[in-house]
């Protein structure tokens, strides 16, 4: 007798990462997932439904939830048969990059209410059901970000950074119910949404931004990050094959990073842990050397250095 397929929410599902997530999951061929795909705004939902295809009213189901309202979460909740959910995707994010001069204290409250408390909350309200059944698998679209931090990228970090304290802490306590939980780390991911926010943001006012930091974000940084997304960005795809994999796994990994061509720029906090290394070298590599850094950065881009960016 098969087993019955479990029971799938994701959130942040109208683009991007969720969205190639949830259809794969749904296309499974051995059907072992049924998956409530979620966002904020159902408006939105078009693109996710045409993806989805004849898995649409089969095993994928869209609904509307707001990770920062407690009433859009029990509403969700509450349309999910027994409200039971066997494996949870906290992937609703936002991002944030600039000038801390520049960005308001709203703006940064947002980020983490989206980013942390929304992710929080979401396991407060499925946990007591994963306890009860003692089984249950928590999934965490974290960042590279919540393991160094990026100049210009200081509150998108901080709220990473939470994330992967939270959930590492909450993880040796769930394990006692037979409940795992897997942070995936992705590296830059190539989306629509990443262009136009730098786009955006290259031509932003940034008030009370001196004109020395400005220079440097303008016409240091954002030339830098383009060819970062060019040379090491990963697909949407690629990082939801990554997560389906961890979904299908019999003892699931606490951490996973998606993108081997990433690594070498992470390698400089693990070999100092007092992270001198790191940030001397970041700091010269942009500030002194950003021709020295673009080359380095085609060299990743450098078919020699392609590898599979799924776990082996």
């Amino acid at each position: 007798m098969a087993d019955a397929a479990r029971t799938v929410l994701i959130s942040g599902c109208s683009s991007g990462i969720g969205l190639e997530l949830a259809v794969q999951l749904a296309r499974d061929p051995r059907q072992r997932y049924q998956v409530v795909a979620t966002m904020k705004d159902l408006g939105k939902k078009g693109t996710l439904e045409a993806a989805a295809g004849e898995a649409l009213g089969q095993t994928l189901t869209v609904a509307q939830l707001d990770v920062c309202s407690d009433e859009s979460v029990a509403q969700c909740l509450s349309c999910i048969q027994g409200g039971e959910v066997d494996v949870l995707v906290n992937n609703a994010g936002v991002g944030l990059v600039g000038p801390l001069e520049g960005l308001s204290l709203a703006a940064m409250q947002n980020v983490f209410d989206t980013n942390f408390f929304g992710a929080v909350r979401l396991v407060k309200a499925v946990l007591p059901g994963m306890k009860r059944r003692r089984q249950g698998h928590i999934v965490v679209v974290s960042s590279v970000m919540g393991l160094q931090g990026v100049v210009f990228n200081e509150v998108y970090a901080a709220s990473k950074f939470a994330m992967e304290g939270f959930f590492e802490s909450l993880a040796v306590q769930l394990l006692q119910f037979n409940i795992f939980i897997s942070l995936v780390e992705p590296g830059p991911v190539a989306t629509e949404f990443e262009g136009k926010l730098l786009e955006q943001v290259s031509t932003a006012e940034f008030p009370g931004t001196d004109a020395d930091t400005l220079n440097y974000f303008r016409n240091l940084y954002l030339p830098a990050s383009r060819e970062l997304f060019h040379s090491v960005g990963q697909s949407p795809q690629d990082v939801a094959k990554v997560i389906v994999k961890v979904i299908g796994s019999a003892r699931p990994p606490l951490r996973r990073q998606t993108n081997t061509r990433y690594t070498p720029l992470i390698a400089l906090k693990a070999m100092d842990p007092s992270g001198s290394l790191y940030v001397q070298t970041s700091h010269r590599l942009l500030f002194r050397w950003p021709r020295l850094l673009n080359l380095g950065l085609q060299c990743l881009a450098c078919s020699c250095f392609r590898t599979p960016v799924w776990p082996q």
